[in-house]
């Protein structure tokens, strides 16, 4: 697939079901995770596979997480929060490792982690699968966070969730580059 036809048909996923990529296939896709770009060479992403029936552990762990959050959490609430461990066979967990002590910000070296996830994102697509990309509020939960194996200064972007993608892209329309760009007039005149 020429590179461009990737960046312009990659889309995410719906509904996602089995298989995920395999290990070959998959070792490309996280080989391509750190290529992305990365000020200062920190190397900040972190890659957490869950899949199989850790994805089990993985929801109850964000329901914990719910329960933490709102102690009042109907148990129906709890059920789906587990439920969302179980959109794909695969989840990629994409963490920036934050030093803030680095001569570069804190900001970039979550931007890079970033850079890693997209990078994720077009190599499942270029792979054959279908991704989605999630956080919500477990995302900036420390205790999530320490479960995974994280620090708690550390930062999740995005559970990046993998497999082989059910339904095709949304019927939504894809927005236009020309509504999001204007040039700049310069600077105003002192």
């Amino acid at each position: 697939m020429h590179a461009s036809d990737l960046l312009l048909n990659r889309y995410s996923a719906m509904k996602l079901s089995d298989p995920a990529p395999a290990a070959e296939a998959l070792e490309r896709i996280l080989s391509s995770a750190v290529r992305a770009p990365d000020h200062g060479r920190l190397r900040p992403w972190r890659f957490i596979l869950i899949d199989g029936d850790r994805r089990l552990q993985f929801g109850d762990l964000l329901a914990d997480s719910l329960r933490r959050r709102r102690p009042d959490a109907p148990e129906d609430a709890l059920n789906r929060e587990r439920g969302k461990a179980l959109r794909a066979p695969l989840i990629i967990v994409v963490a920036a490792a934050c030093n803030p002590t680095a001569k570069i910000p804190v900001i970039e070296q979550i931007l890079a982690a970033g850079a890693a996830a997209q990078n994720i994102m077009l190599a499942v697509f270029a792979e054959g699968f279908g991704a989605m990309w999630k956080t919500g509020d477990a995302a900036y939960d420390d205790d999530v966070k320490t479960a995974l194996g994280l620090a708690a200064g550390d930062a999740i972007v995005g559970f990046l969730y993998v497999g082989t993608d059910s339904t095709g892209p949304s019927p939504v329309p894809q927005p236009s580059w020309r509504d999001f760009v204007r040039p700049w007039g310069g600077a105003p005149s002192a």
